[in-house]
């Protein structure tokens, strides 16, 4: 099999297409992404009760907004995505070490292609979003690892082991 023939999104002359969809029955679809972000040890000092205030706002209430935010919007930015109309989205964020963070985006849907996109789109919005209230305070800041952890109720599920 060519690369090419196992591209969901190439038609059969190979140019670009949205995956028909219309004969599948929904399931519930689940899926989860991660993104760690490296602040450094001074911006994690200035951690105060899960949350670092800014003049801008608090960071990490705002990045979870914006996390969800995007989840929602993913077709709009990702060319060939279905519109979802998500069931639930959750942005969480954790200390994770000294100098990090770690930003969890579970989505959830119940209709007939997966939520992997808006997962992986809702880590990386929180993500910059942290970046771009934090820039003025450093800009060593490091988006790292952002991939999917898991997803359940498609043709295939998947659990990353780490």
């Amino acid at each position: 099999m060519s690369d090419s023939a196992k591209l969901t999104h190439l038609d059969a002359s190979g140019q670009p297409a949205m995956v028909d969809v219309g004969a599948k029955m929904p399931t519930r679809r689940v899926a989860v992404a991660r993104s760690r972000v490296v602040l450094g040890l001074e911006i994690m000092a200035l951690v105060k009760e899960g949350d670092l205030p800014t003049r801008k706002g608090p960071v990490f209430q705002t990045a979870i907004l914006a996390g969800i935010m995007g989840a929602k919007r993913t077709s709009e930015l990702i060319p060939l995505c279905h519109p979802l109309g998500l069931d639930n989205c959750r942005v969480t964020i954790e200390p994770d070490g000294p100098e990090a963070v770690r930003i969890e985006c579970t989505a959830t849907v119940t209709g007939k292609t997966g939520v992997e996109m808006e997962a992986l789109t809702g880590a990386s919005v929180a993500a910059l979003t942290i970046y771009d209230m934090c820039k003025a305070l450093s800009h060593d800041i490091v988006i790292q690892e952002t991939r999917l952890i898991s997803k359940t109720g498609g043709k295939s599920d998947f659990q990353h082991d780490a």
